[in-house]
């Protein structure tokens, strides 16, 4: 993909995988605050959680996320069924991602993840 704007600092870090961890709202937002220690980024907003609560196909159940930075924010989707996430970090601050990777591949207790930085 073509940098179209170089001057403009962007880092963005996809991870998805399988885990092993009950996902409610209480740990998405506790899963926020810690990723966002530990890359010494700063949440300026709470965050943003919702849940279909039956809305929509079952195999779609799940939780949407988001949570707002200084430097850009930080995207989650989940879903029950599958207990599959996908997470996108977007910052205009480098953080390093194998930090973010070990990071929420422990927090998640995922077995089996891939990624793409980017």
């Amino acid at each position: 993909m073509k940098d179209l704007a170089p001057t403009i600092t962007r880092q963005r870090l996809l991870m998805e995988g399988f885990f092993n961890e009950i996902v409610d709202k209480l740990l998405i937002e506790h899963y926020f605050k810690e990723i966002t220690k530990t890359l010494h980024l700063r949440m300026y907003g709470q965050p943003i959680i919702f849940s279909p609560g039956g809305d929509g196909k079952e195999e779609n159940q799940g939780y949407d996320a988001f949570v707002p930075l200084i430097d850009s924010g930080i995207s989650l989707y989940y879903w029950s069924s599958e207990k599959f996430l996908s997470i996108i970090i977007y910052t205009c601050k480098g953080f390093d991602n194998n930090i973010a990777l070990n990071a929420t591949k422990e927090f998640f207790d995922i077995n089996k993840m891939e990624s793409k930085a980017f």
